[in-house]
């Protein structure tokens, strides 16, 4: 249930209301500004209807909400969530570009990277330092040595970090080094760690599921923000269909939809989404203007050496040519570069 407040409601209304709530056994988590506040009930739905709360002071509405998602909403927040890290934005029209490799690799490697990334005009910095590999004999990451190289890149040439979380027993650990906390498309349904994030004081980069539809990814993202964290950025990272030119279906048209249906930020991985390095600046391009709030793009200074999605991955000049392609797009569709 939403319960809207009339405009300029008082603190005192507005606390009555949540107190009642409380009282219920319901959770209240307030959205909005100056002027509308309005209430999310989270409860008991039965509890929650038999209360009486259109005849308190300063209450306009009460609205039933049937969606299994409530918080990640636009009727519960109208307006856009801005997501802001050390050096960096995501959405209100900041538009993100998040570059780096699939994997870490070597210390080398990634102050290439990065330093190639921040003179492009990317705005944070991407790499695996725990990879999910479909065979268990696969390159599986350099783990916590991994994270150390990639902070140190970052730290040296100005960039926020985002990396995957692989298990929740990493979550803490990983958060130490990380600004973005990135939940992978194989984790999306990982209800344990989605919630454990959600006590997090960390922003929080949620893959849609390789076979998840939209109304399974705000579900995904409901978690989050049901524990607190309201730093959630959503990631199209292409399903998969019936196609086999491409790695997966880049849904763009789902970008769209998110637009009218979230407040959340929603990056595109053109990188995942295609699996070919030809078609990554050409889906950013599009990214812009379906709506996205960012790009994130895998970028690695030898790809034919990479021991990770080698040919997916943009080489430095590459990543160059993309961005001088892309940022030109940005006024035009009514963006600015993400950077804070």
């Amino acid at each position: 249930m939403l319960v809207v407040m009339r405009d300029h409601a008082s603190r005192e209304q507005i606390d009555h209301v949540v107190e009642i709530l409380t009282d219920a056994g319901a959770q209240a988590h307030l959205s909005g500004g100056e002027v509308k506040t309005i209430i999310g009930v989270i409860g008991d739905r039965e509890v929650v209807y038999a209360l009486e709360l259109e005849g308190l002071p300063g209450v306009e509405e009460t609205i039933r909400v049937l969606k299994p998602y409530k918080l990640v909403s636009r009727d519960f927040q109208p307006d856009d969530t801005v997501v802001r890290v050390p050096g960096a934005t995501v959405g209100g029209g900041a538009f993100a570009v998040i570059a780096g490799p699939c994997s870490v690799e070597s210390a080398e490697q990634m102050h290439a990277v990065a330093a190639a990334a921040r003179a492009a005009g990317a705005t944070m910095l991407r790499g695996g330092a725990y990879k999910p590999r479909s065979s268990p004999y696969a390159f599986q990451g350099l783990g916590l040595e991994g994270l150390e190289m990639m902070r140190e890149a970052a730290d040296a040439h100005g960039l926020p970090v985002v990396t995957e979380v692989l298990d929740v027993r990493d979550a803490e650990t990983v958060a130490e080094w990380a600004d973005v906390l990135q939940v992978g498309a194989r984790n999306m349904q990982n209800f344990r760690m989605l919630d454990e994030l959600g006590t997090m004081g960390k922003p929080v980069l949620l893959k849609r599921g390789l076979s998840a539809n939209i109304e399974e990814l705000l579900s995904a993202a409901e978690y989050v923000l049901k524990g607190g964290n309201r730093d959630v950025i959503l990631c199209e990272r292409g399903i998969r269909t019936f196609e086999t030119y491409t790695r997966n279906t880049l849904d763009l048209a789902a970008v769209a939809a998110l637009k009218t249906l979230t407040h959340l930020p929603i990056v595109v991985d053109p990188s995942h989404a295609t699996g070919r390095r030809d078609l990554v600046a050409p889906m950013s391009r599009a990214a812009v203007f379906a709506g996205a709030d960012g790009v994130m793009v895998e970028v690695h200074p030898e790809p034919e050496r990479a021991k990770c999605d080698g040919p997916q991955s943009l080489d430095l000049g590459g990543f160059e040519a993309m961005m001088d392609g892309l940022l030109d797009l940005l006024p035009l569709a009514g963006k600015r570069p993400g950077v804070a």
